[in-house]
């Protein structure tokens, strides 16, 4: 049994990824902490909740709520680090750890002291963290969620350090045996850039919640909402029903492109987005809503993890409206994706190479349109909405390919790459015996 650490940049519960690792690793018969920070009572509510009879361990290493004045003053601290590093690197190119994240000397302090087996890292901050505790003869791992250095628009890069960035992921890249990315587009791209060892894949999937339906709804038309549960969101089962989801719901994230749709959809439809919505945006996407469209489009808040697959499942079509324009937003595969497919519903995609690695495999869940491209959207609804025995033949076939590649299998993958980053290691550890001097 070896002694993990997973080092995150944020909460337990808006880090579905790492949850799952961690599990997959305990699973194996690991000894796994997850480590975080802490921002929100109410996040912190729903972390705690999550770590109810769980096999791993959570643990904030810094608490930002501002509950005590300890925690004030850290806050304080943290946020001027952060002001003064931002100030030289626009002045002198001075790069610092804290442009990378709040809180990466003290996660790099936490990491040390622990003292685990492997540290696998997750964030920006993680890059540099990791960097720091290979230099110091530390095992480290690296899940690439994101390509951090290609997750910016032209316009922002100006404001980062990107050949910095750039020199982590290719350090990281180049030397972790446990090297992990959510595409395997992402995976062959970031190899030919940093001339290294292809990183595993490993989707971003979800354990598979609705298997004891799985039968019914290949059989029937129904819904796993109404099996299993009564719906929440959504009270009329008598039109199409289209859910998009995030974390927060603001421009950017292809909701432009729905909204300049809806002139176009001939029939029908509700819609339904949920994520945290600031007041700003939210008047701002009202006023863009065409007229007779404002009663079908409804705007829920963000819930626990464990309550969200089914809230997706009491809807028909769900929208992955992704960017071609920003490389690791084409490259990679959302976490959206996967779990409409898994939910059982049928999947309209922008044609990232991420989603359309996904949808190739598996067509008949889901079309694939132009970014950007509202006109191609509206034809795409129209195509389902006005043809509900293809609709239905869709959501079959995502049920079909949600089980296809569940967290079942992809956790087998996971642990193997990670026993095998902690064998390397123990090889590298242990003395030849043509190395022992006598």
């Amino acid at each position: 049994m070896a002694r993990i650490l997973i080092l995150i940049g944020g909460h337990l519960c808006t880090a579905p990824r790492p949850q799952k690792e961690a599990a997959a690793l305990a699973a194996a018969g690991h000894e796994v902490l997850v480590a975080g920070i802490w921002f929100d009572p109410k996040l912190c509510d729903r972390d705690r909740d999550l770590m109810a009879n769980q096999s791993w361990k959570f643990q904030p290493i810094l608490d930002f709520r501002g509950l005590t004045i300890g925690q004030k003053l850290q806050r304080l601290g943290v946020r001027l680090q952060a002001k003064v590093a931002r100030s030289l690197y626009q002045k002198f190119q001075m790069t610092l750890p804290a442009l990378l994240g709040y809180g990466a000397p003290a996660m790099l302090r936490f990491a040390k002291t622990y003292g685990a087996d492997l540290t696998i890292v997750h964030s920006e901050a993680g890059l540099w963290v990791g960097q720091q505790l290979q230099d110091q003869g530390y095992t480290v791992g690296v899940d690439f969620e994101d390509w951090f250095s290609e997750d910016l628009l032209p316009s922002a890069k100006a404001q980062r350090p990107i050949a910095w960035i750039q020199s982590l992921e290719a350090h990281l890249a180049q030397t972790c045996q446990y090297c992990l990315t959510p595409s395997q587009v992402m995976a062959m791209a970031m190899a030919h850039t940093y001339k290294s060892r292809t990183p595993l894949a490993i989707y971003n999937t979800f354990p598979s919640l609705f298997s004891a339906v799985d039968t019914q709804l290949e059989a029937s038309d129904a819904s796993i909402n109404r099996q299993e549960q009564p719906p929440h969101d959504r009270q009329d089962f008598t039109t199409p029903s289209l859910h998009w989801f995030s974390q927060t719901i603001g421009p950017g994230r292809g909701l432009e492109t729905l909204l300049a749709a809806l002139p176009h959809v001939q029939t029908p439809i509700q819609i339904h987005l949920r994520g945290n919505c600031p007041a700003v945006y939210r008047d701002w996407l009202m006023a863009q809503v065409p007229e007779g469209w404002h009663d079908r489009l409804l705007i829920h808040e963000t819930v626990a993890n464990s309550v969200l697959p089914w809230r997706i499942a009491e809807h028909d079509i769900g929208l992955a409206l992704e960017t071609t324009t920003i490389p690791s937003r084409n490259l990679t595969v959302t976490n959206k994706l996967f779990q409409y497919l898994q939910a059982g519903l049928a999947v309209i995609a922008t044609d990232t190479a991420g989603q359309r690695e996904v949808l190739q495999a598996h067509p008949q869940a889901g079309q694939l349109i132009p970014s950007d491209d509202p006109i191609a959207l509206a034809q795409a609804i129209n195509t389902w909405a006005q043809q509900p025995e293809q609709l239905a033949i869709a959501k079959r076939a995502a049920i079909q390919a949600g089980r296809a590649i569940d967290w079942e299998t992809q956790a087998p993958k996971l642990v193997q790459q990670a026993e095998l980053a902690l064998r390397s290691t123990h090889t590298q550890l242990t003395p030849t015996p043509s190395s022992i001097l006598v």
